[in-house]
């Protein structure tokens, strides 16, 4: 497992602090969405496209095979490698938006998620449309040609590229766009230039290669390279940029791309159509693709019952006695509303002929177009979470064209019953005649290999037969390497290799992947997937988790987390006690210390792990029994607590700077960085005591949380306690404070440490106070900190107590009574992890828009990792969570920044050097009459 030390120390010499080496490292980057597993030589963090340059020319002088990676997303296995693994996210993120989002520039970091995000404001969009839109990212869309449910083959990557930054073999940099591209190109790279011009004349001069390319790329193609530049293109610049698109990293890094958009159609009417059989379903496809639809999806029966088991299941398909059923969910996009109503108008002709086994109503409500969209974007991970501990999923993809779609699906089904591939399952782009399919298999068992290699070939066979393609969407990648002369032949799979010769000569980059000559590759390096624990067994590593993850750019992701378990497992399993400590020192930090177990990768994972529930259950395990036990005490005396946190942070803020981060220092050192927070300026005063305040006409009962006690408010505001008070008299709503609230905390603080005994001794103690002053569970329980929220709903689960984030209740129960005396002229709102996961941020929303006319919330906004005390304990974590979101916001000053919860506000104070306030302390400060005379005085009327 050990790194060549002298290549690693070359490497640094190109890029100091970029070259990881550590075997957690290595171990984290190998594991990718496919189903191989490599572990490759070393890893370096490229920091831009010069780095890519010296590091280009470095492999070419020394030999050394590199590959490159970004979202990690791939299921063919292109960004695996033995070699040197370049990872090309975390420093290729920029977005440009051109010509008023006609055209974008991105890098090849930015997913397809943040680029359309960014084009949504001038209505467009990407051509292509993956389904893994959220964490696939620009770099793999370019490498792998992606397209997606409505491009078809007309807005795919090829068709919409414009032009590419791109960085050769030898680490020449060629810019693609501009009149004199061609004379640069022939300049920097005469061999290639000359060869290009030679292969396209050779193609061109023979009429049986112009026809066989023209009908393999007749429909989605992605097997080896799109040769079909050499007919498409005249000038060697514009047919480079056209083989590197679906390339895989084989030819060439692409730096920066520019893409035509295309504009969003947001008039959309969505359904399910169901069908007794998959016959009838695909003998529906020309009608259906006659009357317009965007999309046209397939659903088999195995797919119709599997789906049935997910969460987000409507009661169409929940009731629905699945037999040889199958589905086609349809959608029409149109750019008016006159057009939809158009198509809606002659939908009932269009379904009037077709054998359905159900009605074929179409909505437009996103909320039930969203859920249908659910259950097809989720299926290969609903499949996949629902398969057997140990073993691996494997997706398929093939495009055969649309007249033998129903005797390809019928020959996979029966060669699915024939092998024993039970639960696998057919879905996919019917309109395309584009088809996933996805089978598990256990690669440790005897015969699995071969069965797996009989399969293959029946199905290769089976797909050529009716004149397909065996990829059309994933890529080539590893596994359908050797297949790619077989489906293209001799000659046009000569011109690829030459193609493959022009540009990377001695073959170092991604080899293995796109072109193989050795029929076995595609089964080496197979993964093989340990029984671990319940998290980590449910987990497809498809890297959905990744981008949301507050870690992401200081340690590692929650798949990572995830994935390291099951390495660690796996050398303990064969003994290896070096490699197993080396791996639990590491991840400590790594996988433990720094990970916010916000729970902000649950809303990401399509089977819902969430990863931070892992890390709570480790923390436990590993935590420090005199902390533990001081957690446990102050579990029973956290009213004193809370008061001396409040004294110590108004004492730290009097006493010299150098005197109290000594302290904490020194702390830190003697119980370790995860038990001390490390104090800094940045913290505010102490805060305020909580009272309670009796009130038998309340309608609630409302619990201040600690955070406010410990933590004051900002500068010169009076704090989310005194707003929400004020805000209830003003409104008229009487709520109550509980008798023994300066002792109730929502158990966060113990939960997120893995105290266990310290939460049970609060929530026995919060929840009896409960019982009596919601008089038995009559009255609703208010927090004014979203996670507080989240917390207390934890506690309280099954009690029968109802509780309410205070920005949800009085965006109810309070904006109706007030009356809005002043506006903000802007205010930039930063939602939480909870308030994603609770659905507080739309009220949120809905109360600043109630104050002000201009409320943005940054296109980068995420968990800020500041989780509790996770910002002071490691404050790196929350600086790296919060870099992107203070960079959108740099260019521009608003009236206010607002947030929902104290720690939130704390780490957005920090990164932007802005005093974010609770969103109902100003509320609070708008619907002040001019001549209030202040919370103290309105409160009376509590």
């Amino acid at each position: 497992m050990s790194t060549d030390t002298e290549l690693t120390a070359k490497l640094e010499q190109l890029a100091p602090g970029t070259v990881r080496g550590r075997a957690i490292d290595r171990l984290a980057m190998s594991h990718e969405a496919s189903h191989y597993l490599i572990t490759p030589l070393g890893v370096v963090t490229v920091e831009d496209r010069h780095h890519v340059s010296r590091l280009m020319r470095f492999v070419a002088e020394n030999g050394v095979p590199l590959s490159f990676r970004s979202g990690g997303t791939s299921l063919s296995g292109q960004a695996s490698t033995d070699g040197l693994l370049l990872d090309t996210r975390k420093n290729f993120r920029k977005i440009d938006v051109l010509d008023d989002g006609a055209r974008v520039r991105v890098q090849p970091g930015a997913t397809v998620r943040q680029v359309n995000t960014r084009l949504a404001r001038y209505g467009r969009k990407l051509g292509p449309d993956p389904a893994s839109e959220s964490a696939c990212t620009l770099g793999g869309v370019i490498a792998n040609n992606s397209s997606g449910m409505a491009c078809g083959t007309e807005l795919n990557t090829y068709n919409t590229i414009e032009s590419a930054v791109l960085v050769l073999a030898d680490g020449t940099a060629i810019e693609t766009s501009g009149p004199d591209a061609d004379d640069r190109l022939r300049m920097a790279a005469p061999e290639l230039w000359a060869g290009l011009v030679e292969l396209r004349d050779e193609a061109r001069a023979d009429p049986q290669i112009v026809a066989a390319i023209r009908r393999q790329y007749a429909i989605k193609n992605t097997m080896g390279y799109g040769v079909n530049s050499f007919l498409d293109h005249d000038s060697p610049t514009e047919i480079l940029l056209h083989l590197i698109v679906g390339s895989e990293g084989t030819l060439a890094f692409v730096a920066e791309a520019t893409l035509r958009t295309v504009p969003v159609c947001p008039h959309v009417a969505t359904g399910m159509l169901y069908f007794r059989s998959l016959a009838d379903a695909t003998g529906a496809l020309p009608a259906l693709v006659a009357s317009g639809l965007a999309t046209v999806e397939l659903l088999d029966s195995t797919s119709l019952r599997v789906a049935q088991r997910d969460p987000g299941a409507d009661e169409q398909l929940l009731t629905l006695d699945v037999d040889g059923h199958a589905a086609l969910l349809v959608e029409f996009q149109e750019e008016n509303s006159v057009a939809l109503a158009e198509r809606l108008i002659a939908w009932e002709a269009v379904t009037a002929a077709l054998p359905l086994a159900g009605p074929a109503a179409l909505t437009e409500d996103a909320v039930r177009r969203n859920a249908l969209w659910h259950i097809r974007k989720d299926l290969y991970a609903t499949v996949a979470g629902n398969r057997p501990s140990g073993t691996t999923a494997l997706l398929e993809d093939i495009a055969v064209p649309v007249r033998a779609l129903r005797e390809t699906c019928e020959g996979l089904t029966e060669l699915f019953d024939r092998y024993g591939y039970e639960d696998s399952v057919i879905f996919g782009h019917a309109k395309d005649g584009n088809i996933h399919f996805m089978l598990t298999e256990r690669f440790d068992l005897p015969n699995a290999k071969k069965r797996y290699a009989e399969f293959t070939e029946e199905m290769v066979a089976l797909v050529l037969r009716h004149g397909g393609t065996l990829k059309a969407e994933h890529g080539t990648g590893r596994i359908m390497a050797p297949y790619v002369r077989r489906q293209f032949g001799d000659e046009i799979y000569g011109l690829m290799l030459r193609v493959k010769q022009l540009a990377d000569p001695r073959g170092l980059l991604n080899p293995g992947v796109l072109m193989n000559e050795d029929a076995e590759a595609p089964l080496k390096n197979l993964k093989v997937t340990p029984t671990v624990e319940a998290e980590v067994d449910r987990c497809v590593e498809c890297g959905y988790c990744e981008p949301v993850c507050p870690s992401k750019d200081v340690t590692i992701t929650p798949r990572q987390r995830i994935v390291l378990r099951r390495e660690r497992e796996r050398a303990r399993l064969a003994g290896d006690a070096e490699l197993v400590e080396a791996l639990d020192r590491d991840y400590a930090y790594d996988g433990v210390d720094t990970c916010a177990a916000d729970g902000m990768c649950r809303t990401a994972c399509p089977v819902r792990i969430d990863t931070g529930k892992l890390v709570k259950r480790l923390r436990a395990e590993q935590s420090n029994t005199v902390v533990s036990s001081g957690w446990n005490v102050a579990a029973q005396h956290w009213g004193a607590i809370t008061r001396a946190g409040s004294i110590a942070m108004t004492t730290a803020r009097a006493l010299p700077a150098p005197l109290v981060t000594g302290a904490t220092s020194v702390g830190r050192v003697l119980l370790g960085a995860d038990n001390v927070p490390r104090y800094d300026r940045g913290l505010p005063r102490g805060g305020s005591r909580r009272r309670p305040h009796a009130r038998p006409d309340a309608v609630a009962v409302y619990v201040p949380s600690c955070i406010g006690a410990m933590f004051g408010p900002a500068e010169s505001s009076l704090g989310v306690r005194d707003a929400f008070l004020s805000l209830c008299a003003r409104a008229g709503v009487t709520v109550t404070i509980p008798a023994g609230v300066e002792s109730m905390c929502c158990g966060t603080p113990w939960t997120s440490k893995g105290n266990l005994l310290g939460h049970k001794v609060m929530s026995e103690r919060v929840l009896a106070a409960l019982r009596d002053a919601t008089r038995g569970g009559e009255l609703p329980v208010i927090s004014d900190g979203v996670s507080c929220t989240e917390g207390f709903l934890n506690m309280a689960a099954d009690t029968g107590l109802t509780v309410i984030d205070a920005v949800t209740f009085a965006e109810r129960e309070l904006l109706p009574g007030l009356v809005i005396s002043s506006e903000f002229e802007s205010i930039a709102v930063h939602p939480t992890c909870s308030s994603t996961r609770l659905g507080v941020t739309d009220p949120m929303l809905a109360l600043a828009r109630a104050i002000s006319d201009d409320v943005v919330v940054p296109d980068d906004w995420g968990c800020c990792g500041f989780a509790g005390d996770r910002g002071m304990l490691h404050p790196e974590l929350t600086a790296a969570a919060t870099r992107p979101e203070a960079a959108a916001l740099a260019d521009r000053t608003f009236s206010a920044y607002a947030s929902a919860n104290r720690t939130c506000e704390l780490g957005m104070t920090r990164a932007t050097g802005k005093p974010y306030r609770h969103i109902l302390e100003l509320l609070d400060d708008a619907t002040r009459a001019p001549r209030a005379s202040g919370p103290a005085d309105e409160r009376e009327g509590q």
